[in-house]
């Protein structure tokens, strides 16, 4: 996840965030709405086997494009899919990165149900960050970080949740379509002059322009960032509000009923620049996007291994794969019948 989160809505939902918090329920609690939900039968998200997909990421080696580790693995993530019935394809670009280097670079799309006409997009960049730019000042020592949790983890969610779908009795009616955005990490390094706009999430750009099917669409979009880390907190981010704000406040709802209110936090977080934003501004999906939120770092709002090289399997905790993937999961079943 890159480092620029505000953007357009900076001030604006700064001020909205810091009067939320005042009137957001408490974490221990369910409201009024919430505890009138009714949960469907959803199956059970295997952490176990989603903190392993995240180790197999990492084993590659950093996944920074233009490396064999990055090819290796856009390998293995198409060759999974397929092993969990999904119909997967590559979509292969070219992307400039903000300095002119020219990235080889892939956008992995699988789809469960292909024939199906009601369609549910799901989606994480894959990518490793090639700077651990947070933590080494000297540019000339730059390092590549593992990404176990910026990137990895939500790979490693999707990757159980697309086990699951092969694997259970409770059979989905729509479709779902994961893609595994490329290049997302590759913006700017921090603390450059003369920033450059679109620097960051150079894959969803591409695929928001360029649809994998000419005529896709979906109902709506779930995007996951940085959801592996242990003790993570997600709040309702700005711009998931701005475009996709009822399916937000439903996830949310659904996420605290299920018994996860210690993850899903009832307040609102500034805006960023993610995945999404391309998403909902250019493909015209609304999509949400679940990503860790640290209100105690009012610097950048972003833990303390973000971009550093402490971003690694050590920090990866299984109670936090579960309460995303479950809420995921629960959530697909929740409202299958809405659509």
């Amino acid at each position: 996840m890159k480092n620029r989160i505000f953007i357009y809505y900076c001030f604006y939902l700064f001020a909205f965030y810091l009067s939320s918090c005042t009137d957001a329920p408490k974490e221990s609690s369910l409201n009024t709405e919430e505890e009138k939900i009714v949960l469907k039968p959803a199956p059970e998200f295997n952490a176990d086997s989603s903190y392993l997909f995240i180790q197999k990421q990492v084993d590659f080696g950093a996944r920074t494009p233009n490396s064999i580790p990055h090819q290796k693995c856009a390998e293995y993530l198409a060759k999974t899919l397929e092993k969990y019935g999904f119909e997967t394809e590559i979509q292969k670009f070219d992307a400039k990165r903000y300095d002119g280097l020219v990235l080889k670079s892939s956008n992995i799309i699988g789809s469960f149900n292909p024939k199906a006409a009601k369609r549910i997009l799901l989606a994480a960049h894959w990518d490793a960050r090639a700077f651990n730019d947070k933590e080494q000042k000297d540019t000339t020592k730059y390092k590549a970080i593992d990404g176990a949790n910026d990137g990895g983890s939500g790979v490693g969610i999707l990757l159980e949740i697309a086990r699951v779908l092969k694997n259970t009795d409770k059979k989905l009616d729509i479709g779902v379509d994961i893609i595994f955005f490329d290049s997302e990490d590759q913006g700017q390094p921090e603390g450059s002059k003369n920033g450059k706009q679109d620097t960051w999430c150079l894959g969803s750009q591409y695929w928001a322009k360029n649809k994998h099917k000419a005529d896709y669409n979906a109902y709506y979009g779930i995007l996951l960032d940085m959801v592996g880390a242990k003790n993570a907190k997600f709040f309702k981010e700005g711009t998931s509000l701005k475009y996709a704000g009822d399916l937000t406040e439903k996830f949310w709802k659904v996420a605290n009923k299920a018994g996860f209110q210690k993850y899903f936090i009832q307040k609102n977080s500034p805006a960023i620049t993610d995945d999404h934003s391309y998403v909902n501004e250019i493909a015209k999906i609304p999509m949400l996007d679940i990503i860790q939120f640290d209100e105690n770092n009012q610097e950048s709002f972003f833990a303390p291994y973000h971009h550093t090289s402490d971003d690694n399997m050590k920090i990866i905790d299984k109670e936090t794969l579960k309460a995303v993937g479950q809420s995921l999961l629960q959530f697909l079943y929740q409202e299958e019948k809405n659509l």
